[in-house]
């Protein structure tokens, strides 16, 4: 007798991506169709969450010497999510396209150089590629933007200082929002809890 299949067939895994693709959307609507009042509280909170994380991440980075403390805080900006689950996926991702990123433009420069297109095409490709077998298929654009980075804008000194400064200063913007967002997060469910006896 022949094990059961344990691995989930593509029929059921085209329907889990179809599904997961139609809770998106209730959850966009659902989002949508809330009262004026409570999309410009979540708004507030979201702002507050962005605007400390990116002004800690700036200033940080710029304490540190770090080459481009500007890239800590559009980190910090991209990372930041209303709810603290989705910022804390949004900076796994962000962190992994980075480092494959860095890695796929540094075999690209060893390949063709800076600005060399095919080397390039060959490190995008392979970037997107190694973020979907990863099972990080978000990450792929951030590796895209990263491999963008390091192959195509001009820069001096070692090859290898590039994608190890944007790993710093995106490791920098996460975490600023990490923990900006955990503490905010805090403050947002002790003002629902204090609604909610209010009401009650």
């Amino acid at each position: 007798m022949s094990p059961p299949d344990t691995h989930p067939s593509r029929t059921d895994a085209t329907l889990r991506v179809i599904r997961l693709r139609r809770a998106q959307r209730a959850l966009d609507g659902l989002f949508r169709s809330l009262p004026l009042g409570r999309r410009v509280r979540t708004g507030i909170f979201m702002a507050f969450k962005t605007v400390l994380s990116a002004l800690a991440a700036y200033a940080i980075g710029s304490a540190l010497h770090t080459e481009q403390a500007f890239w800590a805080a559009i980190s910090a900006v991209a990372v930041t999510q209303p709810h603290f689950g989705d910022t804390r996926g949004a900076g796994r991702d962000r962190c992994l396209g980075t480092v494959f990123g860095g890695i796929a433009g540094l075999l690209g420069l060893s390949i063709g150089g800076s600005g060399d297109m095919l080397s390039f095409g060959l490190a995008l490709g392979l970037v997107t590629l190694a973020c979907w077998t990863a099972n990080a298929g978000p990450a792929a654009r951030i590796g895209g933007i990263t491999t963008a980075i390091v192959l195509l804008v001009p820069s001096q000194g070692p090859r290898w200082e590039v994608p190890l400064y944007r790993l710093g200063e995106v490791i920098l913007g996460t975490l600023c929002a990490l923990v900006i967002g955990w503490l905010v997060s805090r403050l947002e469910e002790h003002a629902d809890r204090k609604q909610e006896t209010e009401a009650s």
